[in-house]
């Protein structure tokens, strides 16, 4: 028997507090269960067997399900892996529906113990990157038209980022690699157990080191900062394959405002690719929050863009 989007949303909006499980599409890893609740759809791993949606052949038939039901925003659990993640991602933007990891709420950020002066900060994140956006576009321009050259290909690359309470966004940068060498990243990396970073990456063009060195590929991180997705300063933006990897006693560090500089960026960067240290000194910073140590951070990163640290 065939089933249409109309019927899954029919399915999904008369039983609120019912399981289904749906087969993963061709680049999920495994199968999901869908809970419906108040306008949210949770999407978790299949431990069970519950009444069979139908099998989607494609992206696109999950993205249709999407459109025709009244989901407001979609719920992912993070043991899906990074290619379920990634599929429901990019459905999800593709319907307009937000997508969020599923993690526990914490009440240490500081946009809760300090609301006045991390408005503050949102304010000044935003005139700033404005303002910087005007004054570098010029050398954006020249950077772009360097890639075009030297490059051919996609001038920017998008990727999918954990950002705020686990929204799921898009970072924007400068591409410095190779076209399609995002499909090559696991047989690159191997088995690397820390940050997915590697000094001589062949799939890195010499354009692309030479940006990196000075971190010219991040600028158009600002336009992730005017979008309110980032922040000037906050912990590192991680990748769905590497927050995967994540122990889940420090999952919590996935609630907080990425930024495009902060503690790691300035402290340790490519010398540092722990991921547990590096996730404890995110949720030091956030504990010790204030706008003052964001300014130092923004002061520090200064020399550090300049001298190229720990930057590949």
């Amino acid at each position: 028997m065939t089933f249409s989007p109309l019927v899954l949303m029919i399915h999904l909006s008369q039983h609120s507090q019912a399981n289904y499980s749906i087969q993963p599409i061709d680049s999920c890893a495994a199968a999901c269960t869908l809970r419906w609740r108040q306008r949210k759809l949770v999407v978790d791993c299949a431990d069970e067997t519950p009444p069979l949606l139908p099998s989607p052949q494609d992206q696109q038939w999950l993205t249709n399900c999407l459109q025709r039901s009244p989901v407001a925003l979609v719920k992912l659990d993070l043991a899906m892996g990074e290619i379920g993640l990634e599929s429901w991602a990019t459905a999800c933007h593709q319907a307009k529906k937000p997508a969020y990891l599923r993690l526990s709420s914490t009440p240490n950020m500081p946009q809760k113990l300090r609301p006045w002066n991390w408005q503050l900060k949102r304010i000044v994140d935003w005139l700033a990157a404005a303002i910087l956006l005007l004054l570098l576009s010029p050398l954006m321009l020249c950077l772009a038209a360097l890639i075009s050259v030297f490059s051919p290909g996609p001038i920017f690359f998008e990727q999918w980022r954990v950002g705020e309470r686990g929204k799921l966004f898009k970072i924007i940068k400068f591409r410095t690699m190779a076209v399609g060498a995002e499909h090559l990243h696991h047989q690159v990396m191997g088995t690397q157990t820390g940050l997915h970073k590697l000094k001589h990456d062949p799939r890195v063009t010499p354009l692309g080191y030479w940006m990196r060195k000075y971190s010219l590929d991040e600028l158009p991180q600002l336009f992730n900062v005017l979008r309110g997705e980032m922040s000037l300063v906050g912990p590192r933006p991680w990748a769905l394959y590497d927050a995967v990897r994540i122990s889940p006693d420090l999952r919590l560090r996935l609630n907080a405002l990425p930024g495009i500089t902060g503690a790691w960026q300035v402290q340790g960067r490519s010398t540092l690719i722990d991921l547990n240290i590096v996730n404890c000194g995110d949720l030091t910073y956030l504990n010790s929050w204030s706008i003052r140590q964001d300014f130092k951070f923004l002061l520090m990163t200064i020399p550090k863009v300049l001298s190229g640290f720990g930057a590949y």
